[in-house]
């Protein structure tokens, strides 16, 4: 009987790249990011020292986010908390404030709780250990391996999308596997400027080695880039088909009592944690949008309401779920709220709302309440 035909793909794995080659890449991305670095807010001029806390933050808020977005938050942050310590003494709700629209907010509750762990443990110190760095909250390898080398000179390497687009090019894979990449990595980073390479890395990667259309002409390794030789650079690595993502469809109830509307404190373990929202429940199959809403404040607030006009519906795209929210206007039958399943509560005037952290499809909820009364 006839073996059944492998499954498996036919392109050959990518060698990888000898000593000798890597050392010449590496000058060459050195001279190269000296010349055409981009004047970034976080990045310590010449002969200026390098505050740990300023590239941590920066590597935290860079994690999935343009930096073009990023600038406009960096010096506004720093503004409000210009120190380790300013950080340390701010209360959960300020630093979420500060964070309000940035999303991924599981990024700010942990730099806030890694930057108390510093204070109490470190004295108020970014530690300059690799290992005691990585063992902060959340704190990866690709943070930690940024931190070291641009804040104190370690040669501990890095890999994120862009390093990754990089390296499968000049190796020309096209599906390069993370121990490969950082085993690439990790040969590449001893030698001068460590935290200069790894900047040159990413640098490259989000303004020459771009996904589409990279400029290889103005690329130092394109004399040694094996996917440009091949006439490759465009398919690598090989783009991964992208799952659809499940939908919530989710009752908000807005809940109006004495001109005053209802907000919650949504757990630190929920989506969203720390931030504060109108209470919501997603939809069982078959249950009307009033029925939801009014289930959202039982459960979670131990108080009975009213449901009574929508005022509109919101949609929102989060990494793993697409959630619509649909607004509706509440009134209150009995009791008082008990936060069951929430952090806190407070009754917020409409001109008070802006004052808490709302993330951005409840801040567009709030202005639709608003819009309507």
């Amino acid at each position: 009987m006839p073996a059944a035909p492998s499954t498996r793909s036919s392109t050959p794995a990518a060698k990888p790249l000898s000593a000798a080659a890597l050392g010449k890449l590496r000058e060459a991305l050195l001279a190269w990011y000296r010349a055409n670095r981009r004047d970034l807010p976080w990045r310590a001029g010449e002969g200026e020292a390098v505050d740990p806390y300023r590239v941590w933050l920066s590597e935290v808020m860079l994690q999935q986010t343009r930096v073009e977005t990023v600038i406009r938050y960096y010096g506004r942050w720093l503004e409000r908390f210009p120190t380790l310590a300013a950080l340390a003494d701010a209360p959960l709700d300020d630093v979420l404030k500060a964070w309000e629209g940035l999303g991924y907010y599981s990024r700010a509750r942990n730099f806030h709780r890694a930057v108390r762990e510093v204070r109490e443990r470190h004295g108020g110190v970014v530690p300059d250990d690799p290992a005691a760095f990585g063992a902060l909250p959340g704190v990866g390898r690709y943070t930690a391996g940024a931190v070291m080398s641009i804040a104190f000179g370690r040669a501990t390497p890095i890999v994120d999308g862009n390093v990754r687009r990089v390296f499968a090019r000049w190796t020309d894979d096209p599906d390069p596997q993370p121990a490969a990449l950082w085993e690439m990595a990790a040969r590449l980073a001893p030698g001068p400027a460590p935290g200069e390479l790894n900047q040159a890395l990413m640098e490259l990667g989000a303004t020459v080695c771009t996904p589409r259309k990279p400029r290889c002409p103005a690329c130092p390794a394109h004399a040694r880039c094996r996917a440009r030789i091949a006439g490759t650079q465009e398919e690598r690595p090989a783009p991964k088909k992208a799952k659809p993502l499940p939908h919530e469809d989710t009752a908000v109830a807005v809940v109006e009592r004495g001109g005053r509307l209802l907000l919650v404190r949504r757990p630190a373990n929920a989506r969203l944690g720390g931030m504060w929202a109108f209470p919501w429940a997603v939809r069982h199959r078959g249950e009307g949008v009033g029925p939801a809403a009014e289930r959202a404040v039982r459960e979670g607030l131990g108080m009975e309401v009213r449901a009574g006009e929508e005022v509109g519906a919101v949609n929102h795209v989060f990494t793993h779920v697409r959630a619509t929210y649909h607004a509706v206007l509440c009134r209150v039958v009995e009791g008082d709220p008990h936060p069951l399943a929430y952090d806190a509560f407070a009754w917020a005037a409409p001109h008070e709302i802006a004052a808490y952290a709302l993330p951005v499809a409840q801040q567009r909820i709030a202005a639709l309440v608003i819009a309507n009364r």
